[in-house]
């Protein structure tokens, strides 16, 4: 391989037609093939190793071949004998690289075998689905030892800071001149796939498609080329993101990332699954106290952060204090300044949509961030507002905030009023899905029903106010509009909105 690859798709099919079909269906995307030959049907492993040969030869891309065992991720219970008696004997003769377990690596009878397999073509790898080994460094030290060309590690996140020793990995690797695949698995650990190439891995992996993930939180080759643009990332390139937990969900990095590319801007936009909020500022956010050599320079905040993030801020604007939450975050060599663009992107489509909102008889259900920023713009165009929550004590202290009333949400009915807001993450794609706060019998007598979730479009929540006979507003409309407000604090740039739009729909 002549040149550095940047983008490997994992391909696990259980017959040698399948395999083809996946290669003719990713080659818009990948540099480079894995064939995972522990996917396929074990009853047709001879005829696919067979066949292999001509898939390989007829190839466009450089390819690896992998036969994982199941402790190591692999489909198959493959014990070491096994695998020596492929790598040895069994294996497509062509001039892929080989990805051979670290296990296995040390063996003596695959130390011994120097005829017969050609190390320069190897990547020694090692993957641990539990978490980020504590002694990670030692790991890597003992691989380096073999005379694999390539070495791979991955390791689970279960915090986006969980990413930091993966990058830390690359770092050494480049300073000990060695070739490095390392990655973060899970939604926490993207990214590391996402960033890996232009910190000095030496490939990224990336599904066929949506339903095709060989490893947790891999997402497809068609995402990373198209939406995070990896092969034009660099160490130049200003790092902006979405912090929240779940953020699998979030459009946001199509929006920004379509933004960004428009505008010639040299930024990418990544979610990063946050749980450890003050762990996340300081390690990997603050300008001051980060623990990564990058050009962080903006965040947006989703639940459950935007209330608690304020006390990690260095400066918040008065609107946003005055609201009691922050979702966009303006990094720079000062600190963190921290905004609210959901007060602009909630009401501007409730204008163009009922006009004059004085008067406006509106229920808020919700006692978060978004509650806080929509009860907040209610007040402030004259609307009168009722806060409805799970816990009466909550609503309350929302109400009282702002001036406002509050009831249980329990068996409420809305008839009599103009606006009812969805402002909790019910009907989120996810686990929330299926779920809506209210349902039809309660909607029936209310005008409007606004649903600031926005995946899917089509929520549970809407549904039910249709079925109620109840004018609907979907969530996209304010996703874009705050969208729009934070590009152009974060660049100074006004924000290309029909090409945010379009990277939406």
């Amino acid at each position: 391989m002549e040149s550095n690859p940047l983008i490997c798709v994992s391909i696990c099919e259980r017959s040698i037609g399948a395999i083809e079909q996946a290669i003719i269906n990713a080659s818009a995307f990948a540099d480079v093939w894995e064939i995972r030959l522990d996917c396929v049907d074990q009853t047709q492993i001879q005829e696919t190793f067979s066949a292999l040969d001509n898939v390989l030869r007829k190839s466009l891309r450089p390819t690896i071949l992998t036969y994982r065992p199941a402790q190591q991720g692999g489909k198959q219970e493959l014990d070491k004998a096994a695998r020596l008696k492929f790598w040895l004997i069994d294996r497509p003769a062509s001039d892929s690289l080989l990805d051979i377990e670290f296990d296995l690596a040390i063996d003596p009878d695959l130390l011994d075998a120097g005829q017969i397999l050609d190390w320069s073509r190897v990547i020694c790898s090692h993957h641990d689905f539990n978490g980020v080994p504590a002694e990670l460094v030692k790991l890597y030290s003992s691989m380096a030892q073999t005379p694999a060309r390539i070495l791979k590690i991955a390791v689970k996140a279960n915090d986006s800071i969980d990413c930091l020793p993966v990058f830390d990995l690359l770092e050494r690797a480049h300073e000990d001149g060695r070739e490095m695949i390392a990655i973060a698995m899970g939604d926490a650990g993207v990214a590391t796939r996402i960033l890996g190439p232009s910190r000095g891995a030496f490939l990224t992996y990336g599904s066929p498609d949506d339903e095709s993930a060989t490893a947790p939180g891999q997402i497809t080759a068609r995402e990373l080329r198209e939406v995070y643009r990896v092969g034009k990332l660099d160490r130049q390139t200003e790092i902006f993101g979405l912090v929240g937990s779940p953020v699998s969900h979030s459009l946001s990095p199509r929006l920004h990332n379509a933004a960004f590319e428009a505008t010639g801007t040299n930024a990418v936009y990544i979610p990063f699954e946050v749980r450890d909020l003050p762990a996340f500022i300081r390690r990997m956010a603050h300008p001051q106290t980060r623990e990564i050599d990058w050009k962080m320079s903006g965040l947006s905040v989703t639940a459950p952060h935007k209330l608690a993030v304020m006390d990690q801020l260095d400066w918040i604007e008065p609107v946003a204090r005055e609201i009691g939450a922050v979702n966009t975050i303006l990094i720079d060599g000062k600190g963190l300044s921290g905004y609210n663009t959901d007060v602009i992107g909630f009401i501007r489509p409730l204008v163009e949509k009922l006009g004059n909102l004085s008067g406006l008889r509106s229920a808020v259900i919700g006692t978060g961030g978004a509650a806080n920023a929509a009860v907040w713009a209610l007040r402030n165009k004259g609307a009168q507002v009722t806060v409805f929550g799970r816990t009466a004590e909550r609503a309350a202290a929302l109400a009282r905030k702002f001036g406002s009333d509050s009831r249980e949400l329990v068996e409420a009915r809305f008839d009599g009023f103009d606006l009812l807001v969805n402002a909790t993450p019910l009907g989120t794609a996810g686990q929330f899905q299926s779920q809506t706060p209210v349902y039809a019998a309660q909607l029936r007598g209310a005008r409007m029903a606004y649903d600031l979730v926005y995946n899917p479009i089509e929520t549970q929540f809407l549904r039910e106010a249709r079925g109620a006979g109840c004018q609907t507003l979907g969530g996209m409309e304010m996703l874009i509009a705050q969208a729009i407000e934070q590009f152009r604090l974060w660049t100074g740039i006004t924000a290309p909105e029909g090409v945010m739009r379009a990277a939406a729909q």
